[in-house]
C-alpha cells in the first residue's frame, strides 16, 4: 500500500490574497474549503500545529444523520423529527433550535456529499440518547474520525487547496466593519498580512486551557481530558477580537468512559456500549442505562464513588467494533477466557458479575430490560468467549459552547448583527448541542455546518462582487 502523502504546502508557496482563509485543519476546516473551493473561491487553510486533523482525528464512533438509504439498507426506519427531539432532549431542552433544525434537515445532504467526495460511511451503531441507529461509520467498522479526515485530506489534494502547517493566526484585519485580511505568523516566515474576503473559524474547543477552564468551569479543572493539545480556544479569542461574541461557555461535556490508568488519556469509544457492552461496579453489577445521554452515565457513575467503573464486553462486541483492538494493543484491555477469571483481573465480585452478565443476557431473550430501561434490541448479549474488561473514568471531553453564530454561520456580535465576512463551523462554535451533546453528533455538525460556511461565503463573495 502507497504510503499516504499529507497536504501539507510550503509556506513559500503563500499568496499575498484569497478569497477564503480557513483557520483549523479538522474536519469542519477541510469542508468548509472544499465546499468553498468548488463554488469557485480560492481558498487557503492555516493551521497552527504541524499534526493535522485535529480533535476529529480522534472521534471514534460515528457521524449521525437521518433519512438515509443507509439506514434503510440496514432497515432502519428514521425521520427527522424524531432525530430533532433526541437532540433538543439530550441537550436539556437549551439548545439553540435554528442551528439545531438546520442540523437534522441538512444530515442525509451532508452524507451523500462525503459519498460523492470517495467518503463511505456506510455502516451504522448506535450511540446515548439515540433513539434509532444513526451513526454512521465506515463499512469496516473502524473509527470514523481518522478515516474522515484522510479522505478529505486527499480531497485537499486532488483539489490542490493549500494547507500551511505551523502557521498562527494572530488577527483578524477589518476594515468599515468588513473582514479583510488576516494576519499570520510562521517561524520560517515571521509574521505577515494576508488579504482576503472572508475568514472561516474552525479551530475546535478549548478542554485543554486551564485558564479558559478555570474562569467557564472551575469545577472541572481536575479532571484529565481526551482532546489533543491544540484544542485551546485560539479561534474563539480571535472572533471575539474580531467583534464577535461567545455563547454557552459555561457548558462542557464530561465523556464518561475513559481510560486514564497509563500515562495517556484514552477515550474508549461509545460505541462500544453502542454494540451491547455493560458497565458495572465494583460489586460486578449494572448501576445505570448505558446507552442514557453522557451527563447521566458519568452522574451515575461519579455517585458510586469507586474511582471509576468497569467496561466489560465480548468477543462478538469486540469484532463489531475494532477500535478495540488498538484499545488492546496501547494494554487498555483486560482478557479472560471466563468471567470468573476476569472478574479477578478486574478486581470485581465474580458471583455477581457472573450473575449481571446472565440477567443481562436474559434481557437480550425477552428484550426488557427492567432494572434500568435500556433499549435490548440495539445490544446484544455476551456470550462469545474471550470476555474483556476495560477500566474507565469520566473526563473532559467537548465544549459546548464557542462563538455565536446563526444557521448560516454567520459570527454575531454583541448586538445580534453579523460580523461581515467572518464565519465559523464545528466545536469552536456554541449553541447547538444545548447542556449535553449526543455522540455522533460533532462529526455531523463538522460537515453539515462546514458545508454551509463554504456555501454561504461563496454567496456573499459573490454579493461582495456584485
Amino acid at each position: 500500500m502507497a504510503k499516504f502523502i499529507f497536504p501539507v504546502t510550503s509556506i513559500n508557496d503563500l499568496k499575498e490574497n484569497y478569497d477564503l482563509i480557513v483557520v483549523g485543519s479538522g474536519a469542519a476546516g477541510m469542508t468548509a474549503a472544499i465546499q468553498a473551493q468548488e463554488l469557485g473561491l480560492h481558498v487557503a487553510i492555516f493551521e497552527k500545529l504541524s499534526a493535522l486533523g485535529g480533535n476529529s482525528n480522534r472521534a471514534s464512533t460515528g457521524m449521525n444523520a437521518t433519512e438515509t438509504l443507509v439506514q434503510l439498507a440496514n432497515h432502519v426506519i428514521d425521520d427527522q423529527d424524531s432525530f430533532y427531539e433526541d437532540t433538543w432532549q439530550g441537550g436539556g431542552k437549551t439548545n439553540n433550535q435554528e442551528l439545531l433544525s438546520y442540523f437534522v434537515t441538512h444530515s442525509e445532504s451532508a452524507i451523500n456529499w462525503l459519498e460523492n467526495h470517495d467518503i463511505h460511511l456506510t455502516d451504522l451503531t448506535a450511540t446515548g440518547g439515540m433513539s434509532q441507529k444513526r451513526a454512521h461509520r465506515p463499512d469496516n467498522k473502524s473509527a470514523v474520525g481518522s478515516y474522515l479526515v484522510k479522505g478529505l485530506q486527499k480531497q485537499l489534494l486532488i483539489k490542490n487547496i493549500p494547507l500551511f502547517s505551523e502557521t498562527t493566526a494572530i488577527k483578524i484585519m477589518k476594515q468599515d466593519g468588513q473582514v479583510t485580511g488576516l494576519k499570520i505568523n510562521n517561524r520560517e516566515i515571521g509574521e505577515k498580512k494576508i488579504t482576503t474576503k472572508a475568514v472561516v473559524i474552525a479551530t475546535g474547543g478549548f478542554a485543554q486551557n486551564k485558564t479558559m477552564l478555570k474562569k467557564y468551569a472551575p469545577e472541572l479543572l481536575q479532571l484529565k481530558t481526551t482532546n489533543h493539545p491544540g484544542a485551546t480556544g485560539d479561534g474563539m479569542k480571535l472572533a471575539v477580537t474580531a467583534g464577535a461574541t461567545l455563547v454557552d461557555m459555561h457548558k462542557i461535556q464530561v465523556h464518561p468512559t475513559v481510560q486514564q490508568d497509563t500515562n495517556h488519556v484514552y477515550l474508549i469509544g461509545e460505541g462500544v456500549r453502542g454494540e451491547g457492552a455493560i458497565l458495572v461496579n465494583q460489586a460486578g453489577q449494572r448501576f445505570v442505562n448505558e446507552m442514557t445521554t453522557r451527563d447521566k452515565v458519568t452522574a451515575a457513575i461519579d455517585n458510586l464513588q469507586e474511582d471509576g467503573a468497569t467496561l466489560v464486553f465480548d468477543q462478538g462486541i469486540r469484532e463489531a467494533f475494532p477500535a478495540i483492538n488498538f484499545y488492546d494493543s496501547v494494554g487498555l484491555v483486560m482478557t479472560a477466557e471466563n468471567l470468573t477469571d476476569l472478574a479477578k483481573k478486574a478486581h470485581l465480585d465474580s458471583e455477581k458479575l457472573i450473575a449481571t452478565v446472565a440477567k443481562w443476557n436474559d434481557c437480550q431473550l425477552t428484550g426488557i430490560d427492567a432494572d434500568f430501561g435500556r433499549e435490548t434490541k440495539k445490544a446484544r448479549s455476551l456470550a462469545l468467549p474471550p470476555y474483556y474488561a476495560v477500566h474507565i473514568k469520566p473526563a473532559i471531553h467537548y465544549t459546548m459552547g464557542g462563538i455565536r453564530i446563526n444557521k448560516l454561520t454567520e459570527a454575531i456580535n454583541e448586538t445580534g448583527d453579523k460580523v461581515s465576512g467572518l464565519y465559523a463551523a464545528g466545536e469552536v462554535a456554541g449553541g447547538l448541542h444545548g447542556d449535553n451533546r449526543i455522540g455522533g453528533n460533532s462529526i455531523a455538525e463538522a460537515v453539515i455546518f462546514g458545508r454551509q460556511a463554504g456555501i454561504q461565503v461563496a454567496k456573499y463573495i459573490r454579493e461582495v462582487n456584485k
